[in-house]
């Protein structure tokens, strides 16, 4: 056998093995998504994404606090209006009285190191439950829409927001929301990380549960990616990063891997973000459950396929496991 054949060498011992890896893994490489609702005193079940609940402001300190005690870094909230009056434009969005707004607030106060990020979409808050404004034919008007969640981010990084994350795939959004920022004081205060690549996938089922966010009619099959648009995926991220995102996102994230590994060849000065979205969750719970795999190794498995990729970021509902897991291997 040739000499260069020998590679088991390199990875016969635990410690050899971890070494092989170009990035390891780390507590602040995971963000965790939070649904926050308007009910101040809320704690519910959400049942098709295992362990996961809908939480109101006042229930964030006893739920966070133990895991920042953990090491938790950062955070990502998903705002779930269920007593206010949606309307065409997402009026609700930025009510400085809902969700999203009271919970900044309430993080910033009771846990300062806390890196907080924000969804910022409108398909939550509408009455149609798109994710931008409405021509009366039932297309997307994509001017007032950009013109809407520019002024959506703007109110988050106002009210303390670290992070705002556009996640709606209008067309010019990104350039939008960091000219906003900037106009307002904030570019150099508020990161933009962009949803760039991110995909009409059969994979958000369990998250339009929590969130409440399927559409009424149609589908975002005209503004999210198609599955196969490698091409296009690499022409969004591209753009995204020329119109000032500081942080390229790609959605879902296992199926996507080749997305990510192009995001990160297409803008290697870029932290390189991935949502496991919660069917990807959902499903690694399942296979687990019915004995296909053990939770924890598959649970490694699929992130560890994310950073080989190139991510950097990854936004996770493993990420309190994780805290557990990284602190025991």
């Amino acid at each position: 056998m040739d000499i260069s054949s020998i590679l088991q060498g390199g990875y016969q011992h635990p410690l050899s093995r971890s070494w092989q890896g170009r990035r390891q893994l780390t507590k602040s490489m995971f963000m965790y998504p939070i649904f926050i609702t308007d009910d101040p005193d809320a704690s519910v079940e959400i049942p098709s994404l295992p362990g996961q609940r809908r939480w109101g402001v006042n229930k964030l300190e006893g739920f966070l606090g133990p895991l920042v005690q953990k090491g938790l870094k950062s955070v990502i909230l998903f705002g779930v209006p269920l007593t206010c009056e949606k309307d065409h434009r997402g009026t609700p969005a930025d009510d400085p009285n809902g969700p999203v707004i009271q919970a900044i607030s309430t993080l910033r106060r009771l846990f300062p190191s806390l890196y907080i990020a924000v969804d910022v979409c409108l398909c939550e808050y509408t009455s149609h439950g798109h994710c931008g404004v409405l021509h009366e034919d039932g297309t997307i008007n994509t001017e007032p829409s950009v013109e809407r969640l520019a002024e959506v981010a703007v109110n988050y990084a106002k009210a303390g927001a670290h992070c705002v994350a556009p996640s709606d795939m209008m067309d010019g959004r990104v350039k939008a929301i960091k000219t906003a920022l900037i106009r307002s004081g904030l570019g150099n205060k508020c990161t933009l990380m962009s949803y760039a690549a991110k995909f009409a996938s059969s994979l958000y089922g369990p998250f339009r549960d929590a969130a409440g966010s399927a559409p009424s009619f149609g589908d975002r099959k005209c503004y999210q990616l198609p599955p196969s648009a490698r091409g296009l995926a690499r022409r969004a991220i591209q753009r995204d990063t020329a119109e000032g995102a500081d942080i390229i996102m790609v959605k879902p994230a296992l199926p996507y891997l080749d997305i990510i590994a192009d995001a990160a060849q297409l803008t290697p000065d870029h932290p390189i973000a991935c949502y496991q979205v919660s069917g990807e969750f959902a499903m690694i719970h399942a296979g687990a459950k019915a004995g296909v795999y053990v939770l924890r190794t598959m649970a490694f498995e699929s992130v560890e396929g994310m950073v080989r990729a190139g991510a950097t970021l990854i936004l996770s509902y493993f990420t309190p496991d994780f805290l557990d897991w990284l602190d025991e291997a």
